[in-house]
């Protein structure tokens, strides 16, 4: 390849010298498809109601202080509000299909189908719109910061059902940004059908926790032997959200 203009990488990408494709993307692909980010001036920390967290005092400052706290994996294990409350709306719009994979997401679709090289999808983001993109294997996508989607107990790694999940969220989880007449005045915890700890959330990746070991094992064994590696939509700058 003789740089990295987008022609001379296209051209690159159907010559008979690449024959793998590795692509990692980023908050940049999701935006399009109207799902805020989490530090633009629009996004989540920047729009985040601390004064309606179920937390106490000193975490209320805490948050007021550093948004990022209400995903912090020390936090979560205290209490399992503020993780929940801040996603309630994001979980329950992934459960009604609010959001949809954009013409970015399309163009790995024909990447892999025109070419058939599309070795792997790993990506930053947890909305799950990947998993649209019907032509692409499942098990050809990595998200490295966890999904949405997938749900576990945090503390025993006992599996739940989404669909009940966010029934539960739905009707245990109050509404902090006040648009939801149906949702509780206060929150409930909800809890892990096996080890019967508040510890039940999608498989977000906390801060404090592990990426996946999925991901450390493709990096060490498929990553090398990709002859192209894409980076869309990430600043490659930014730990887990």
């Amino acid at each position: 390849m003789t740089s990295l203009a987008v022609k001379s990488v296209a051209r690159f990408l159907i010559s008979d010298q690449c024959t793998s494709v590795s692509v990692l993307t980023g908050a940049g692909f999701s935006t399009g498809a109207g799902i805020p980010d989490f530090r633009s001036a629009g996004g989540l920390y920047a729009t985040l109601n601390a004064g309606a967290l179920t937390v106490t005092d000193s975490d209320r400052r805490a948050i007021i202080r550093d948004p990022t706290h209400v995903v912090e994996k020390s936090m979560f294990f205290r209490n399992q509000f503020p993780y929940l409350e801040v996603r309630r709306p994001f979980i329950l719009g992934t459960q009604q299909r609010k959001w949809s994979a954009t013409l970015a997401h399309r163009v790995l679709e024909l990447i892999h189908v025109k070419t058939g090289k599309l070795t792997r999808l790993y990506t930053q983001n947890i909305d799950g719109l990947d998993y649209q993109l019907s032509r692409i294997p499942p098990d050809r996508i990595t998200p490295v910061h966890g999904s949405i989607r997938c749900v576990a107990c945090e503390s025993c790694g006992h599996p739940h059902d989404f669909e009940r999940f966010c029934n539960a969220v739905r009707t245990s989880i109050k509404d902090i940004s006040g648009t939801d007449p149906t949702a509780p005045k206060e929150s409930r915890n909800v809890l892990c059908d096996k080890c019967r700890k508040p510890t039940v959330k999608p498989t977000t990746v906390l801060f404090g926790a592990q990426l996946p070991e999925e991901f450390f094992d493709l990096v060490e064994t498929e990553l090398p032997s990709t002859d192209l590696l894409i980076v869309a939509g990430a600043s490659l700058v930014v730990s887990p959200p």
